[in-house]
């Protein structure tokens, strides 16, 4: 475990009451002051925290290291007035296969950033813990790495409470069947060819993408599902799923236009 900070002997007491240990995933970072570092973290114990790791940008820090992006670390915390603070950190798994190639560090921002726009802070959620470490550990290797993060993206959605309809119709609850249905992100799921026309917010959503969502909400973790897709039906379950994203969290999201540069390059090469 590295300890990044001294204390004196009379205020070891005092700090014990104030630490706590954490495992954490890092999702994000910035620099703050002079050489200090902010760091958005997910960890098991307390959902997602921002805490500052003090000197961390020194050339001696021996935190700098430990506190990487996707980084799964075990952390040793200390309560602050404003932001807690890192005080020790200890690698459990650097990931390192996803800061080595392009592709896959670029799905590892969007897993990231889903992450953090679509989970409150403070909020206890080991199994979206679980869902992270999954998920980064099947982004090393996947051969497709576009449907590792797609899986991801329903079951995260899942796990904080905007699970998609996608077997039955939103507004009237019968069970959708082949044909020409709807999907609707603002309502967050499919209509039914009788229901759809009507909801000004519904654009009509293919059998076949409908398939695979449904598929990708069943299993289980990311990384167990093999797909092979084309490449116009994978382009369409990844826009239904950002719309979904997008409208639950208000926002824009970076990280998919980032993978879209990245892939219409490899394209024209």
């Amino acid at each position: 475990m590295i300890d990044d900070r001294p204390a004196a002997s009379g205020q070891r007491s005092s700090s014990r009451l104030r630490s706590y240990r954490a495992e954490a995933v890092v999702l994000k970072r910035h620099d703050f002051g002079e050489a200090d570092r902010i760091v958005v973290l997910f960890t098991r114990q307390r959902g997602k925290l921002r805490a500052v790791a003090k000197g961390v940008r020194r050339t001696t820090s021996r935190l700098a290291g430990h506190l990487e992006l996707f980084t799964r670390v075990e952390l040793q915390m200390a309560r602050g007035r404003e932001l807690d603070i890192v005080t020790q950190a200890e690698i459990r798994d650097s990931f390192r296969g996803l800061r080595e190639d392009l592709t896959r560090t670029s799905h590892a921002y969007f897993v990231a950033e889903l992450a953090d726009v679509l989970t409150e802070e403070q909020a206890e959620q080991p199994e979206v813990f679980d869902l992270l470490t999954a998920t980064f550990g099947a982004l090393e290797t996947a051969l497709d790495p576009r449907l590792v993060v797609d899986h991801y993206q329903i079951k995260l959605l899942d796990l904080v409470g905007f699970r998609p309809s996608l077997s039955t119709c939103l507004l009237c609850r019968e069970e959708l069947r082949p044909g020409m249905n709807a999907f609707s992100p603002f309502l967050g799921g499919a209509l039914c060819p009788r229901c759809g026309p009507g909801e000004a917010s519904a654009r009509p959503i293919s059998s076949d993408v409908l398939k695979v969502l449904r598929h990708l909400q069943r299993s289980g973790l990311p990384g167990t599902v093999r797909l092979r897709l084309s490449e116009a039906l994978a382009r369409e379950v990844g826009r239904t799923l950002r719309e979904l994203s997008e409208r639950h969290t208000e926002c824009h999201l970076r990280s998919p236009d980032l993978i879209a540069r990245l892939r219409d390059a490899d394209t024209r090469l």
